[in-house]
């Protein structure tokens, strides 16, 4: 079991559940950072909302590391599911690895990544890393695992697949096509893949989880469903908790 598990979000609707079932809580706040330490399950959790973005999300996985030391990271919140992912609002989907989606060089032939620049985002002796961060294997399997228990009675499906991490959320069907064709993933986010580049760079275990709000394609928010989505993460998120 982790000595301590470090949970994060980019807003606070992302963790209500969490937060709700926390004992022994002390709350604070670090330069615009919002934590609650506290306990689940006989657990010492660490929830921190780290606000919208990769740079929000960089700094705020930093400060949970450097302060907390926690054994593994969860990165919990909603995202938008691409049309070929067979998800729907309200379903649960797993990261097998983070893509950043706007590092690189754009050309006529469409986007290449950073490879094509020749500059690692990351280099650890003797990996290089350019676009994709890496998911612990044992939390994900774990994470599918407990999500069969918890949902089976329910028509929740929960899938794993690339998650790709864009700082412009894509509005419109050609795009998302685009997208689709290019990288290959299931789910669209703004910081899952800054999560992943510090939690790969300090050495820290991580799993993400998101709960599918919309499709992504043309943007309709009556067509969301936020609250749902991010209920259905926490829960698998509370499974998880409980069997670490």
């Amino acid at each position: 079991m982790a000595s301590r598990i470090g949970l994060i979000s980019s807003v606070s609707v992302e963790g209500e559940v969490i937060r709700r079932n926390l004992a022994d809580i002390h709350e604070g706040v670090h330069c615009g950072l919002t934590f609650q330490e506290g306990t689940v399950y006989d657990k010492s959790v660490v929830y921190l909302i780290s606000g919208i973005g990769k740079t929000n999300a960089s700094r705020g996985t930093t400060f949970l590391i450097e302060k907390f030391s926690p054994g593994i990271i969860i990165h919990i919140g909603v995202g938008g599911a691409y049309p070929l992912s067979g998800l729907r609002a309200g379903d649960i989907a797993v990261a097998e690895k983070e893509i950043y989606g706007d590092e690189g060089v754009l050309l006529k032939d469409g986007f290449h990544t950073a490879e094509m620049i020749g500059i690692p985002l990351l280099i650890k002796t003797p990996k290089k890393y350019f676009n994709e961060f890496p998911q612990n294997k044992k939390l994900l399997k774990m994470a599918v695992r407990i999500s069969r228990v918890i949902f089976h009675a329910s028509n929740i499906t929960v899938k794993s697949g690339p998650f790709l991490t864009l700082s412009t959320c894509t509005g419109t069907v050609r795009r998302a096509r685009e997208i689709q064709k290019t990288f290959h993933a299931i789910c669209e986010n703004m910081e899952g893949a800054a999560v992943a580049h510090v939690c790969t760079s300090c050495g820290i275990p991580m799993v993400e989880i998101r709960g599918i709000s919309n499709i992504v394609g043309e943007r309709n928010k009556k067509k969301w469903n936020i609250t749902l989505a991010a209920e259905n993460c926490q829960q698998l998120v509370l499974g998880l908790l409980k069997e670490i």
